[in-house]
């Protein structure tokens, strides 16, 4: 029986949306940047999502909107902690455990607790040196989360 999964992109196409991303650097004004723009296109469209950018283990960034809760950033460390573990988006790693009729508890032995393999936070990939940190957003489906991390990234010079 087809899912709502069925139709998000595959694997290699969010491999490749990865790689597209890549930024030259992420110093904290870059990261405070990234946040004011997700910050503004969210405020724009009235979503009631929390925002958070990260280095490391290190938040530079973080807002919650009007209608985001403490739930909503919950959410978003759950699955910056995936970013960070498999330097992947966290749909990516949504994706890979429905293509493998898995959870990341069964699979890696992560608590769900403290992982959610749910779109939304988007790797960081500093230019020759990989994955830095991540930028992510929870209060919208996770596929319209993911959407939205990826076109503010676009909108970044590279």
């Amino acid at each position: 029986m087809p899912t709502d999964q069925d139709s998000w992109p595959t694997l290699d196409e969010l491999e490749r949306e990865e790689i597209e991303l890549e930024l030259p650097g992420l110093s904290e004004t870059d990261a405070y940047g990234l946040g004011m723009l997700a910050v503004t296109a969210a405020s724009e469209q009235r979503l009631p999502v929390s925002v958070g950018v990260w280095r490391g283990g290190r938040q530079l960034f973080h807002c919650g909107l009007p209608g985001s809760t403490l739930d909503n950033d919950g959410w978003l460390r759950r699955k910056g902690r995936v970013v960070m573990r498999f330097e992947h988006s966290s749909l990516y790693m949504a994706r890979l455990c429905h293509d493998k009729q898995v959870t990341l508890t069964e699979r890696y032995g992560l608590p769900a607790s403290r992982y959610a393999a749910a779109g939304g936070a988007v790797p960081l990939r500093v230019r020759g040196t990989g994955v830095v940190g991540w930028v992510g957003v929870s209060g919208l489906p996770q596929l319209d989360d993911h959407r939205f991390v990826v076109d503010v990234l676009r909108k970044l010079p590279r």
